[in-house]
Protein backbone atom coordinates (compact mmCIF):
# COMPACT_ATOMS: atom_id res chain seq x y z
CA UNK A 1 0.00 0.00 0.00
CA UNK A 2 1.51 3.14 -1.34
CA UNK A 3 1.91 6.50 1.36
CA UNK A 4 0.27 9.20 1.00
CA UNK A 5 2.95 12.28 0.00
CA UNK A 6 1.89 13.82 3.07
CA UNK A 7 2.44 10.55 5.15
CA UNK A 8 5.89 9.67 2.83
CA UNK A 9 7.50 12.48 3.82
CA UNK A 10 6.32 12.39 7.19
CA UNK A 11 7.66 9.02 7.32
CA UNK A 12 10.99 9.90 5.38
CA UNK A 13 11.51 13.20 7.54
CA UNK A 14 11.36 10.29 10.19
CA UNK A 15 13.46 7.86 8.52
CA UNK A 16 16.68 10.75 8.13
CA UNK A 17 16.19 12.10 11.66
CA UNK A 18 16.70 8.78 12.58
CA UNK A 19 19.61 7.48 10.68
CA UNK A 20 21.76 11.03 10.85
CA UNK A 21 21.20 10.88 14.78
CA UNK A 22 22.43 7.39 15.29
CA UNK A 23 25.26 8.00 12.77
CA UNK A 24 26.33 11.27 15.13
CA UNK A 25 25.82 9.01 17.96
CA UNK A 26 28.30 6.41 16.82
CA UNK A 27 30.74 9.04 16.11
CA UNK A 28 30.77 10.10 19.73
CA UNK A 29 30.51 6.96 20.94
CA UNK A 30 33.70 6.01 19.19
CA UNK A 31 35.21 8.85 20.61
CA UNK A 32 34.40 8.01 24.02
CA UNK A 33 36.16 4.57 23.05
CA UNK A 34 39.09 5.89 21.61
CA UNK A 35 39.48 7.94 24.81
CA UNK A 36 39.08 4.87 27.02
CA UNK A 37 42.15 3.02 25.33
CA UNK A 38 44.03 6.61 25.36
CA UNK A 39 43.40 6.97 29.01
CA UNK A 40 45.64 6.46 31.83
CA UNK A 41 43.50 8.25 35.08
CA UNK A 42 40.98 5.95 37.03
CA UNK A 43 38.85 8.84 37.42
CA UNK A 44 38.79 9.95 34.13
CA UNK A 45 38.09 6.69 33.24
CA UNK A 46 35.47 5.94 35.25
CA UNK A 47 34.00 9.25 33.55
CA UNK A 48 33.75 7.80 30.34
CA UNK A 49 32.92 4.58 30.99
CA UNK A 50 29.62 6.31 32.15
CA UNK A 51 29.60 8.42 29.16
CA UNK A 52 29.02 5.03 26.93
CA UNK A 53 27.09 3.68 28.98
CA UNK A 54 24.96 6.28 29.07
CA UNK A 55 25.17 7.08 25.30
CA UNK A 56 24.71 3.38 24.33
CA UNK A 57 21.47 2.65 25.96
CA UNK A 58 19.70 5.69 25.69
CA UNK A 59 21.47 7.15 22.18
CA UNK A 60 22.49 4.81 20.09
CA UNK A 61 20.16 1.70 20.76
CA UNK A 62 16.67 3.89 20.18
CA UNK A 63 18.17 5.33 17.11
CA UNK A 64 19.06 2.14 15.73
CA UNK A 65 15.34 0.32 16.00
CA UNK A 66 14.24 3.83 15.02
CA UNK A 67 16.02 3.18 11.65
CA UNK A 68 15.24 0.37 10.92
CA UNK A 69 11.74 0.47 11.40
CA UNK A 70 11.65 3.82 9.69
CA UNK A 71 13.71 2.76 6.84
CA UNK A 72 11.48 -0.54 6.42
CA UNK A 73 7.90 1.55 6.31
CA UNK A 74 9.55 3.82 3.85
CA UNK A 75 10.76 0.63 1.74
CA UNK A 76 7.12 -1.02 1.77
CA UNK A 77 4.80 2.28 1.81
CA UNK A 78 7.05 3.73 -1.27
CA UNK A 79 8.01 3.19 -5.17
CA UNK A 80 11.46 2.05 -4.10
CA UNK A 81 10.04 -1.50 -2.13
CA UNK A 82 11.97 -3.82 -0.04
CA UNK A 83 13.25 -6.28 -2.57
CA UNK A 84 12.38 -4.30 -6.60
CA UNK A 85 16.13 -2.46 -6.10
CA UNK A 86 19.36 -3.75 -4.64
CA UNK A 87 20.30 -0.78 -3.17
CA UNK A 88 17.09 -0.63 -0.76
CA UNK A 89 17.92 -4.59 -0.52
CA UNK A 90 21.30 -4.11 0.27
CA UNK A 91 20.97 -0.99 2.86
CA UNK A 92 18.46 -3.11 4.54
CA UNK A 93 20.75 -5.98 5.21
CA UNK A 94 23.11 -4.16 6.35
CA UNK A 95 21.22 -2.18 8.60
CA UNK A 96 19.81 -5.62 10.23
CA UNK A 97 23.68 -6.89 10.53
CA UNK A 98 24.30 -4.00 12.29
CA UNK A 99 21.13 -4.26 14.82
CA UNK A 100 22.53 -8.21 15.17
CA UNK A 101 26.03 -6.43 15.97
CA UNK A 102 24.33 -3.84 18.51
CA UNK A 103 22.54 -6.55 20.07
CA UNK A 104 25.80 -8.47 21.04
CA UNK A 105 27.18 -5.49 21.94
CA UNK A 106 24.71 -4.89 24.66
CA UNK A 107 26.43 -7.22 27.13
CA UNK A 108 29.55 -5.32 26.68
CA UNK A 109 27.22 -2.28 27.48
CA UNK A 110 25.97 -3.49 30.46
CA UNK A 111 29.65 -4.47 32.06
CA UNK A 112 30.28 -0.82 30.93
CA UNK A 113 27.94 0.58 33.28
CA UNK A 114 29.46 -2.06 35.95
CA UNK A 115 32.95 -0.36 35.79
CA UNK A 116 30.91 3.14 35.78
CA UNK A 117 28.56 1.88 38.59
CA UNK A 118 31.48 0.48 40.73
CA UNK A 119 33.90 3.79 42.11
CA UNK A 120 35.64 1.34 44.61
CA UNK A 121 36.63 -1.51 42.35
CA UNK A 122 39.36 -1.65 39.90
CA UNK A 123 39.28 -0.07 36.38
CA UNK A 124 39.38 -3.88 33.96
CA UNK A 125 40.30 -3.86 30.78
CA UNK A 126 36.77 -4.89 28.17
CA UNK A 127 37.92 -8.43 26.57
CA UNK A 128 36.08 -7.00 22.86
CA UNK A 129 37.41 -3.47 22.30
CA UNK A 130 34.19 -0.54 21.93
CA UNK A 131 36.71 0.44 19.28
CA UNK A 132 36.04 -2.27 16.91
CA UNK A 133 32.39 -2.17 17.38
CA UNK A 134 31.68 1.26 17.05
CA UNK A 135 34.37 1.72 13.78
CA UNK A 136 32.70 -1.13 12.23
CA UNK A 137 28.71 0.43 12.97
CA UNK A 138 30.12 3.67 11.08
CA UNK A 139 31.74 2.18 8.12
CA UNK A 140 28.47 0.22 7.80
CA UNK A 141 26.44 3.51 8.14
CA UNK A 142 28.63 5.52 5.97
CA UNK A 143 27.82 2.84 2.95
CA UNK A 144 23.94 2.93 3.58
CA UNK A 145 24.72 6.42 3.09
CA UNK A 146 26.24 5.99 -0.21
CA UNK A 147 23.72 3.97 -1.01
CA UNK A 148 20.76 6.08 -0.47
CA UNK A 149 22.65 8.73 -2.33
CA UNK A 150 23.72 7.10 -5.26
CA UNK A 151 21.30 4.54 -5.60
CA UNK A 152 23.69 2.24 -7.46
CA UNK A 153 22.90 -1.66 -9.19
CA UNK A 154 19.07 -0.75 -10.81
CA UNK A 155 16.13 -3.33 -10.64
CA UNK A 156 16.17 -6.85 -8.93
CA UNK A 157 14.59 -9.92 -10.72
CA UNK A 158 11.95 -9.94 -8.12
CA UNK A 159 11.09 -5.88 -9.70
CA UNK A 160 11.28 -7.18 -12.89
CA UNK A 161 8.35 -10.31 -12.35
CA UNK A 162 6.04 -7.68 -10.72
CA UNK A 163 6.17 -5.64 -13.59
CA UNK A 164 5.22 -8.46 -15.68
CA UNK A 165 2.45 -9.36 -13.13
CA UNK A 166 0.81 -5.67 -13.35
CA UNK A 167 1.54 -5.74 -17.27
CA UNK A 168 -0.94 -8.74 -17.57
CA UNK A 169 1.31 -11.93 -17.02
CA UNK A 170 -0.17 -14.94 -17.00
CA UNK A 171 1.63 -15.58 -13.57
CA UNK A 172 0.44 -12.46 -12.30
CA UNK A 173 -1.47 -14.26 -9.11
CA UNK A 174 1.09 -15.72 -8.39
CA UNK A 175 3.78 -13.16 -8.64
CA UNK A 176 1.44 -10.94 -6.55
CA UNK A 177 0.97 -14.01 -3.66
CA UNK A 178 4.15 -14.76 -3.60
CA UNK A 179 4.86 -10.51 -2.96
CA UNK A 180 2.37 -10.69 -0.07
CA UNK A 181 3.72 -13.77 1.72
CA UNK A 182 7.30 -12.20 1.05
CA UNK A 183 6.26 -9.04 3.01
CA UNK A 184 4.24 -11.06 5.70
CA UNK A 185 7.40 -12.99 6.00
CA UNK A 186 9.71 -10.45 6.44
CA UNK A 187 7.78 -8.81 8.86
CA UNK A 188 7.29 -11.45 10.93
CA UNK A 189 10.87 -11.90 10.92
CA UNK A 190 11.94 -8.27 11.32
CA UNK A 191 8.78 -7.79 14.29
CA UNK A 192 9.97 -11.13 16.36
CA UNK A 193 13.96 -9.63 16.00
CA UNK A 194 12.93 -6.15 17.35
CA UNK A 195 11.18 -8.13 20.25
CA UNK A 196 13.84 -10.36 20.84
CA UNK A 197 15.95 -7.13 21.07
CA UNK A 198 13.49 -5.28 23.20
CA UNK A 199 13.40 -8.45 25.81
CA UNK A 200 17.12 -8.45 25.65
CA UNK A 201 17.44 -5.01 26.60
CA UNK A 202 14.99 -4.71 28.86
CA UNK A 203 17.09 -7.72 30.76
CA UNK A 204 20.56 -6.37 30.06
CA UNK A 205 19.37 -2.58 31.29
CA UNK A 206 19.06 -3.48 34.88
CA UNK A 207 22.27 -5.52 35.43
Amino acid sequence: MMMSPSIRKFALTAHVTASVGWLGAVVGFLALALAVQAGYDPQLLRGLYLAMWLAGWYVVVPLCLASLLTGLVMSLGTKWGLFRHYWVTVKFLLTVISTLILLGFTQTLGYIGVLAADASGPVAEFSQSPVTHSAGCLVVLLINTALSIYKPWGKTPFARDTQHAETGNVSSDRSLIAKRWLRITVLGFISLLLLFLIVHLMTRGGH
